[in-house]
Parts: C-alpha cells; sequence; structure tokens
C-alpha cells in the first residue's frame, strides 16, 4: 500500500520546506509514502529553493511555466501520483502531517473510499482567526450539502483523502478554489463510494503571514456548488 501525499505550492519559500521536513518524518507503518509537489510557477524564489534543497527530500516536484491555480494544480499532481491512496497538503503549515495516519487508517481499515478531515468535527487544536471566513466556510458546506445529500460539516477543507480509484474516475476542470466544492460534488455522484470524516487540528494564517483565498472565492465557490452538483456526471 502507497500513500501519495500531492503538494500544491505557490509562493510558499517560507514554510515549504519545513512542510516537507513534517511530511517526511510521518510515520506510517508498513505504508510507503510519495511526496509529489506541484510548484505553480512560484515568483519569490520557492522555485530555487525546491530545485536546490527540496528535490532531493521529495519522489518528484512538477513545475509549471506559468501560473494556472490551485485545482490546476492538484489535477497535475493527481495524475503524477502513483500511490494507492492519494492526500492533499496544502504548502503552508495550517494543516498538521502528523494527523496522517488517522486520516487513512478508515480507507486502510475498508471503511471508506474517501475521507475528510475536518476543521469543525473533533476537539483538537484550532488557532482562533477570522469569524466571517468560518462562517463562509459553514455557509458553503451547508449549501454544498443540499446539493449532495451528504452531511459533510467541512467542504473547502484541504484534507481530501481519495483512493486512486475514485480519483480515476473524476474529470476535473477548475483551476483555481472552486476546485473543492467541484471535487466533493463528483464525489458525491459516484455509485458506492464510501464517505467518512475525520477531526482534524488546524493552526489558520493571517493574510500577513500569506493567507491568498478571498472573497472572489466564496463566489467562485458558490458558482461551483451550483454548476457540478446540477450538470450530469
Amino acid at each position: 500500500m502507497k500513500l501519495s501525499v500531492v503538494i500544491p505550492c505557490y509562493n510558499e519559500r517560507h514554510t515549504i520546506r519545513a512542510l516537507v521536513e513534517r511530511v517526511k518524518a510521518v510515520d506510517l507503518g508498513d505504508v510507503e509514502k510519495e511526496i509529489v509537489i506541484v510548484d505553480d510557477c512560484s515568483r519569490d524564489g520557492t522555485r530555487d529553493l525546491l530545485r536546490t534543497e527540496i528535490a532531493p527530500l521529495v519522489d518528484q516536484i512538477v513545475y509549471h511555466e506559468e501560473n494556472q491555480g490551485k485545482g490546476a494544480a492538484m489535477r497535475t499532481g493527481y495524475q503524477a501520483a502513483t500511490g494507492d491512496i492519494i492526500l492533499v497538503q496544502d504548502a503552508d503549515l495550517e494543516y498538521d502531517p502528523a494527523e496522517y495516519p488517522r486520516l487513512i487508517k478508515p480507507i486502510i481499515d475498508g471503511h471508506a473510499d474517501v475521507v475528510f478531515g475536518s476543521r469543525f468535527a473533533g476537539g483538537d487544536a484550532h488557532r482562533v482567526v477570522y469569524f466571517w471566513h468560518m462562517v463562509g466556510n459553514k455557509f458553503l458546506t451547508l449549501l454544498s450539502n443540499m446539493f449532495t445529500n451528504i452531511n459533510l460539516t467541512d467542504m473547502e477543507t484541504c484534507y481530501k483523502v481519495c483512493t486512486k480509484e475514485v480519483i480515476r474516475q473524476i474529470n476535473l476542470v477548475e483551476n483555481r478554489f472552486g476546485f473543492d466544492p467541484e471535487l466533493t460534488a463528483k464525489i458525491a455522484k459516484l455509485e458506492n463510494v464510501v464517505i467518512y470524516e475525520v477531526g482534524i487540528s488546524y493552526h489558520g494564517r493571517t493574510y500577513a503571514e500569506g493567507k491568498k483565498i478571498g472573497w472572489r472565492d466564496g463566489f467562485r465557490a458558490l458558482y461551483s456548488i451550483v454548476k457540478y452538483n446540477l450538470a450530469g456526471k
């Protein structure tokens, strides 16, 4: 069994080295680990760091020659991944790789095909940051659930863990932050796919610390919820 950790990366020179070291430090027991980074045309020196320091530490780095967005980076990463299980890891330090074992356990145990890591379920540590981001996340999750008829608590989470078989059945087209509701809608439409949710910790960043998502991304998420749930498979 192999876990592929796909890391979309854009202008993360301050965090990428520490993040990769944390991913490498995770003990998965008998599960093999593969690290795939997709650099979405970073312009802050991240590329130089990837080529000189990070490349020897990971299995593969794919470079986009123009900035295309997180969704496009995820498509590239999914195509490059060779693992039986594929996990998304943001390149910042908001999500803790030490939680991989609990995220993949429902799949390893044969109970699930997809696992969402929820920031709003369970009692793990959470940094207190933006109130309206929390409200927006919960609203988008509620709207998504109304269309999909599944009872997620955190549709917008970074941690979406899927088997390779699930990912291979989905044709993703969103280039930016419409990716999360698109993926959720298309997973929900698959037959005989079991979805679990696991509570995770969350160490959110401020905009001064490099957070990138904004109000325009919220409107795109709304559009994606409606579009991909009403569209055919």
